[in-house]
């Protein structure tokens, strides 16, 4: 295995939760979350020589990984029928990002799912504490753009949990 290798492997371990978050948040079944890991991969590894390191690992990553997303979403929504189960690329481990209770965990992601492409791109990486400038970098669009959109996401996603009576859910 030679160094560039290595330093991939590297940057995938340290970075899994961010695959898995964007993977979750576009499919919906284990099938169509392995094939999107495995694409967002392949794509990692095709973009890594373009890595110029002007943005942090994570930017590059999330930018690559909800690039990926968004074109296989809109791509292969009749795929299904014609997948074939295969082993995950990474495994991660059950206990990571688990504070709420798993009832309304499957709700917000359910909720999240709801959302269109973009607006999905967006609430994730706001949840995952992403600063206004990081997300303005990864999805290129201006800050005050972002600020305005994750507001109205805020506001969708807010009503859907509202109808939906998520127990602790609070107002902002």
């Amino acid at each position: 295995m030679d160094e560039q290798e290595k330093t991939f492997l590297a940057l995938l371990e340290s970075h899994k939760r961010i695959l898995y978050k964007v993977a979750n948040t576009y499919c919906a079944n284990e099938e169509e979350k392995d094939d999107l890991l495995q694409e967002m991969t392949l794509q990692l590894w095709l973009s890594l020589s373009n890595y110029n390191g002007s943005s942090r690992w994570s930017t590059w990553i999330y930018r690559i990984a909800l690039n990926t997303a968004i074109s296989y979403y809109r791509k292969n929504k009749h795929r299904l029928s014609k997948t074939v189960r295969c082993s995950p690329v990474m495994v991660l481990e059950e206990d990571q990002g688990r504070k709420w209770k798993e009832s309304d965990f499957e709700q917000l992601n359910h909720c999240i799912k709801e959302l269109k492409e973009l607006d999905r791109a967006l609430i994730i990486l706001h949840l995952d504490g992403c600063s206004t400038t990081e997300i303005a970098e990864i999805m290129a669009i201006s800050p005050t753009n972002v600020t305005t959109r994750i507001s109205r996401v805020k506001k969708r996603l807010r009503k859907k949990l509202e109808s939906r009576n998520i127990y602790g859910y609070e107002h902002e």
